[in-house]
């Protein structure tokens, strides 16, 4: 909840917060779970819960339990990074899969997080936490270092003045070494993050570029750290990565296709 302490919530305010009381963890709610977690009193949590509803925002299961109805689904697929980008990777992220069978994810920068509009996964493909929709830290995954890589300055140094969260015992845990990793990041081209989130898990991730050529988006592949060199990855997720840029139509990768077709010809 983030309501000004000086006038009370508004509807709108109140209706995000009955929203905002869903999570990956707690995808189904009883009214009164959601009134406690929303912050709102019983009653009103009943009369918006009715009208959202209503208006399909939300379901109702036979046992009065709650969940995010298909009609914010809907309204969440017209968001700019949303089908267009999704629609346009989906020929390279499929490509990638088939190379690896392993977990393939596309992802945007959402403030201090990354938000993941796709993952393709194998049955045989190591488990990770990430999922369609969901977020995690910049500093500890390899698309959210692209992203952030790629960044403005000053989202740069907003994420480096916070508390980096250590989910292992390789999290990047100081503003020192997010620097160094970061300037590797734009030299290589790539982000590689080892066991950073799970220690199983490792990916190799490359930027998107949109169409004035900054990093719209970044494309990962995740496969069990244990015996594989990320290095053979890097040209494959590369790859992916241009491809969606050229259909995106990143002028820089179009003057490289260009290029490389006149030296062939």
């Amino acid at each position: 909840m983030r309501h000004n302490a000086e006038r009370p919530p508004s509807v709108v305010e109140r209706v995000l917060d009955v929203l905002g009381a869903f999570s990956s963890e707690r995808p189904v709610l009883t009214l009164s779970e959601l009134s406690r977690r929303a912050g709102l009193p019983l009653s009103t949590t009943h009369r918006l819960t009715a009208e959202l509803v209503r208006r399909g925002a939300l379901q109702r299961d036979d046992e009065g339990r709650f969940r995010v109805g298909l009609w914010l689904w809907e309204v969440a697929s017209l968001a700019p990074h949303g089908a267009h980008l999704r629609e346009s990777a989906m020929p390279f992220l499929e490509d990638l899969y088939e190379a690896t069978h392993q977990n393939v994810q596309l992802a945007v920068l959402d403030g201090a997080e990354v938000v993941y509009l796709e993952r393709l996964s194998g049955r045989r493909a190591v488990n990770v936490i990430s999922r369609v929709g969901g977020r995690l830290p910049l500093h500890a995954t390899g698309v959210g270092l692209v992203l952030l890589a790629h960044a403005p300055a000053d989202v740069q140094e907003q994420i480096l003045a916070l508390p980096l969260k250590r989910y292992t015992g390789k999290t990047i845990h100081s503003p020192e070494q997010l620097r160094r990793v970061l300037a590797d990041v734009r030299r290589n081209g790539y982000a590689v993050s080892d066991g950073q989130i799970e220690l199983p898990a490792l990916s190799v991730a490359a930027a998107i570029h949109g169409p004035s050529d900054t990093v719209v988006a970044s494309i990962s592949v995740v496969v069990p750290a244990e015996g594989t060199d990320p290095l053979t990855l890097v040209p494959a997720v590369r790859a992916a990565a241009r491809g969606i840029s050229r259909t995106l139509g990143a002028p820089r990768t179009l003057r490289l296709s260009e290029d490389a077709h006149r030296e062939t010809h």
